[in-house]
């Protein structure tokens, strides 16, 4: 196989760009930029997201058993770069954003325009990239969308022409 065809043909996925947080009992935070995401299933609610196997996010949501998914918006890149480093919380604040508690113990990123909080439900380790599968136990926004909420979803794409991931 051409390996530049094959990471060219699938970087023509769309992505979306997302903050995948967790902490658990003990206060180690989670805090990472992921892009691998999709919805599985209506009843329950599914989700899955895949995440760097040997990355901090991993190991802290599996100890937590429950992790959020901070959607970005548009307006977002710097948030976006801020979580392709390891996270760290001080003052309420993780890598210089605001964040809360959610319902699940899982911290909430103030900006984000919406949220979806899971409960881990299992997780596959195959390859470089876990897939985390969550069932959305809690899902808010923070202020009432007019239009296509996917419209404002930032996108890889919009991080510039020499941004990628994946392939």
């Amino acid at each position: 196989m051409d390996q530049e065809v094959k990471k060219t043909a699938l970087r023509m996925i769309p992505y979306g760009l997302y903050v995948l947080t967790g902490e658990t009992k003990e206060g180690e935070v989670a805090a990472a930029t992921i892009n691998w995401v999709t919805q599985t299933a209506f009843s329950p609610p599914l989700l899955v997201a895949g995440v760097k196997a040997d990355s901090g996010a991993h190991s802290v949501i599996k100890s937590a058993g429950h992790f959020a998914l901070n959607m970005l918006g548009k307006n977002q890149n710097a948030a976006a770069y801020a979580f392709f480093k390891p996270a760290t919380k001080i003052d309420g604040k993780i890598n210089g954003e605001a964040v809360r508690t959610g319902t699940t113990g899982a911290p909430i990123m103030e900006s984000a325009p919406a949220y979806v909080e899971c409960k881990l439900i299992e997780t596959i380790e195959k390859g470089d990239h876990s897939i985390l599968i969550g069932e959305v136990v809690y899902a808010g926004l923070k202020d009432a969308i007019d239009g296509r909420p996917d419209d404002l979803t930032l996108t890889l794409k919009d991080l510039g022409e020499k941004v990628f991931y994946g392939g």
